[in-house]
């Protein structure tokens, strides 16, 4: 019962500073908290609240993807937490938010290659997402898809542009 007045208190003083996600965090950590002390399941740690921060920070990012400001940092910052507990909320996920990020990113880049009309070149993705220049973009995308963004690009009936 302790740790859900202090979290209604910590919401309160905090509301105001919180991005949508963030209240969207508070918010399900708040009802995981209540059904916590009415069923009297708690973990004294952080009762479920490690799965609804890392699906926050999630959506947090992925609209932030082509933010050069998007980092770990910036999420935790965002969604008024550390970024040791942001980092704990992910380990449940089995990956870092820095690994879900570049997953998104390419993701991302991988949909813009079979992109119909008005598909980007290799090195305006490549600087759209992020990437330090687009000889680390084209090493990192083909580490996770085993082609190249041209050879993917081709083999998806698109021809790449350099």
């Amino acid at each position: 019962m302790r740790l859900l007045l202090a979290h209604v208190r910590m919401v309160e003083a905090t509301l105001d500073d919180l991005s949508p996600a963030g209240v969207h965090a508070a918010r399900n950590a708040l009802l995981e908290l209540t059904m916590g002390v009415l069923t009297r399941k708690t973990d004294g740690a952080e009762p479920l609240f490690a799965p609804a921060l890392a699906q926050a920070a999630q959506d947090l990012a992925n609209m932030h993807l082509a933010d050069p400001e998007l980092s770990p940092v910036m999420l935790a910052r965002e969604l008024n937490v550390s970024v040791r507990t942001l980092q704990r909320a992910f380990a449940a996920t089995s990956e870092s938010v820095t690994a879900y990020i570049r997953r998104q990113r390419l993701e991302q880049a991988r949909h813009a290659l079979i992109t119909p009309h008005g598909r980007p070149s290799i090195s305006e993705l490549a600087a759209h997402l992020q990437f330090a220049d687009s000889s680390h973009f084209i090493r990192t995308f083909k580490e996770f898809y085993g082609q190249t963004p041209a050879q993917y690009a081709r083999s998806h009936g698109r021809t790449a542009t350099p």
